[in-house]
């Protein structure tokens, strides 16, 4: 467990007066391991053994917690965004999904609603109870055989596997078959995968964030401005660094829909739905401090937001949006980190041995 970066903790300090500050730190607030370090959530991965690709599944509890989401991403695969407009009717989602496949990956929700209908969690309707998943997919059919997908049978195995303990982070899930730095090629590319961290106050608030890292650029660490993964050089050992391919004569054009960082925030923050679709709008800042570019009308970028309501009191929901964000960024970097890679798409930890 480690301290909030200086940078952020002193910004924060500036915004939030209420939280002890000491010499441009924030005090006692602690960057966590995962998203289940939200009371009431809990994590579970599957990831097919026959080629990289998987999906990622949040259970928000028997009663589900309040959501929305974010979708800024021209070319998103989703599923039931519609329901978590603050103007519809359903205020709680009994999971949220993530997963790899493109299109053919939302199919893992039918196996999660499967899981929680035969566990008795879902909308009461007459005598029935219909589970609420929303989900999005990253599109990963380049990575080994397309025709291999996440399906329900996955979704049905990730939902029985989800604990509360410490997420797996790295190429599990759905950051299975996630790549980063496409701008120039797959040729030139790297892989990415999953990453989640949270914040931890000492009044008690939680905002943690998970992410699938599935990016067309580079990925920046906020805290140094290093970028950590991303586009290569043309011999392979080198970042070619996107931001500068960006202003070159020839800039390299992104194909559609291959792009795609999808995630989750969830917070023990007591919202209402349309307060949890302004946190979901603000977390979008982590991408885009982390991802360069991000939101082009290629992408899916997509960010479900949850609130389980278990800390007493009313939300700041500055306070949290802004934390969502931070924790946001901080799940890229440690996606990128945590893969080991795969023939011929070495992680970041790799590039960085032989450079």
């Amino acid at each position: 467990m480690s301290t909030a970066r200086p940078g952020a903790g002193a910004v924060l300090a500036v915004l939030f007066a209420a939280i002890p500050v000491l010499g441009g730190h924030v005090q006692s607030a602690a960057v966590d391991a995962g998203l289940t370090s939200v009371p009431g959530i809990t994590v579970g991965h599957y990831t097919r053994p026959e080629r990289p690709t998987g999906c990622t599944v949040v259970l928000t509890g028997p009663q589900g917690a309040v959501a929305s989401v974010d979708v800024r991403g021209g070319g998103p695969a989703t599923r039931e965004t519609d329901l978590l407009n603050p103007v519809n009717t359903v205020e709680r989602v009994h999971a949220i999904v993530l997963s790899g496949g493109s299109a053919f990956g939302l199919d893992v929700a039918t196996g999660v609603m499967r899981y929680l209908e035969e566990h008795g969690v879902g909308f009461e309707v007459a005598n029935l109870r219909v589970p609420i998943v929303p989900g999005a997919s990253l599109f990963d059919l380049t990575v080994g055989d397309g025709r291999i997908r996440p399906d329900a049978d996955c979704g049905y195995k990730a939902a029985a596997a989800a604990t509360g303990g410490p997420v797996g982070e790295g190429d599990v899930g759905a950051g299975a078959g996630a790549t980063v730095g496409k701008m120039a090629g797959m040729a030139r590319a790297m892989k990415g995968g999953i990453g989640t961290s949270a914040i931890t106050l000492p009044d008690g608030l939680v905002v943690g964030a998970l992410v699938a890292v599935n990016a067309i650029g580079d990925i920046i660490d906020p805290g140094t401005g290093r970028t950590i993964a991303g586009v290569r050089t043309p011999d392979g050992r080198g970042l070619a660094d996107v931001r500068r391919l960006l202003r070159a004569p020839a800039t390299p054009e992104a194909r559609p829909g291959e792009n795609t960082t999808i995630g989750v925030v969830a917070t023990n923050a007591t919202l209402t739905k349309a307060q949890a679709a302004k946190v979901a709008q603000m977390a979008h800042d982590g991408i885009a401090r982390a991802i360069v570019p991000s939101h082009m009308p290629l992408d899916g970028d997509t960010i479900f937001a949850v609130a389980t309501g278990t800390l007493a009191g009313p939300a700041r929901l500055e306070l949290v949006g802004a934390l969502a964000a931070d924790a946001v960024s901080e799940a890229i970097v440690r996606a990128a980190r945590a893969s080991r890679g795969l023939p011929g798409l070495p992680s970041a930890t790799s590039l960085a041995s032989v450079r």
